[in-house]
């Protein structure tokens, strides 16, 4: 069949327009929940109230105390610690190939529990106490997240180690990354073999991911550590676009591959490691989001990156908001709703591997 010449630039913008409206309506549909989010808890607050005190219009205090002290940061943990967890998952699975990549099944989550752990008991880089709120408190959470971050780089390296060994598969990678997740395990159940019981369970406590962890503070840590993170991912999307077709040929194209590859999974370990250190484990965000997110607009990771940022901070926003409202007036981890949805899409994409 033969195109003239002006039916193929018409032809990608319809592709170029329909893809960056997917991300409009995602953006659109992020901000809407944010705003229900936000109004729905054991006090409810109307919409209206909710949409005035956010734009600084005057409202009770009651309601700006509710939103700006205790909803608000925790919505905005879900949609960054989402948004960071879901990108680093789509860099892994580019930059490895290997389509389970993602800082849960490669042990890098791990690995960074055990780092903040042992930052916590060894290193004395903070105390974990239990408040009668139930929540845990680090009280340097600085050093904690520095432990967690040398901890994921050594599983990550190990990753990437591997990978480049000729003849690497990514069924050999994935039985890496779960040998790591054990080994890791392994450890942190060792420092908790010698807390004692206040420690002891505030440090199981601390291992469910919870949102409602990250103070403002906290909070503006992660969001710069996400951003800057993307940035870069997104900056790259052209040079992962090319490595899925291959090393050769995108070294045939001119992009460094093994450089790509390194400073992929070390940011991608940084932003796994911060997150991990300051909300606990949320685990298979990493994993599920790129895979819902390539189904619906494509492979081109011009438009799949963001998409899984979109995608990773809606999916997370509305997991927190269910998990606050299931046994309310108690707050259900948002990482055990994670682990049972992502549980069963992992082992869908085993047995879709197995058939081909």
């Amino acid at each position: 069949m033969h195109f003239s010449d002006g039916q193929i630039p018409a032809e990608y913008r319809r592709y170029i327009g329909w893809k960056t409206t997917l991300l409009i309506i995602s953006l659109g549909l992020l901000a809407i929940t944010l705003v229900i989010a936000i109004s729905l808890g054991a006090a409810r607050i109307p919409l209206s109230d909710v949409i005035a005190s956010l734009l600084d219009f005057p409202v009770s205090r009651r309601v700006d105390v509710i939103v700006w002290n205790i909803r608000l940061p925790q919505a905005l943990a879900a949609i960054v610690a989402g948004a960071g967890l879901s990108i680093s998952g789509t860099a892994m699975q580019s930059i490895l190939r290997n389509p389970l990549g993602s800082p849960f099944t490669l042990g890098i989550s791990h690995a960074a529990a055990f780092g903040a752990a042992f930052s916590v008991m060894v290193l004395g880089g903070g105390i974990m106490t239990s408040t009668n709120a139930g929540a845990v408190t680090i009280t340097s959470p600085y050093m904690t997240t520095g432990a967690a971050f040398i901890a994921s780089l050594v599983a990550a390296g190990i990753i990437v180690g591997i990978s480049r060994t000729r003849g690497a598969t990514p069924e050999v990678m994935v039985l890496t990354g779960v040998a790591l997740g054990a080994l890791f395990t392994a450890g942190t159940m060792f420092l908790q073999f010698f807390a004692d019981d206040i420690q002891l369970a505030a440090m199981v406590f601390w291992t469910f991911g919870d949102t409602a962890r990250a103070s403002w503070s906290e909070l503006g840590v992660i969001s710069i550590v996400v951003a800057v993170s993307s940035l870069y991912f997104l900056m790259n999307s052209w040079n992962y676009n090319a490595i899925d077709a291959g090393d050769e040929t995108a070294k045939g194209l001119g992009v460094r591959v093994e450089r790509i590859r390194l400073i992929g999974m070390l940011l991608a370990s940084m932003v796994t490691a911060t997150i991990i250190s300051f909300l606990g484990i949320i685990g298979f965000v990493g994993l599920v989001v790129p895979h819902m997110a390539r189904r619906i607009i494509g492979s081109d990771h011009r438009f799949l990156l963001p998409a899984s940022i979109l995608g990773g901070s809606l999916l997370l926003l509305i997991s927190d908001t269910a998990a606050r409202l299931m046994l309310a007036p108690h707050v259900l981890p948002v990482s055990v709703l994670t682990a049972f949805m992502g549980a069963p899409v992992f082992i869908y994409l085993i047995i879709r591997g197995q058939r081909r």
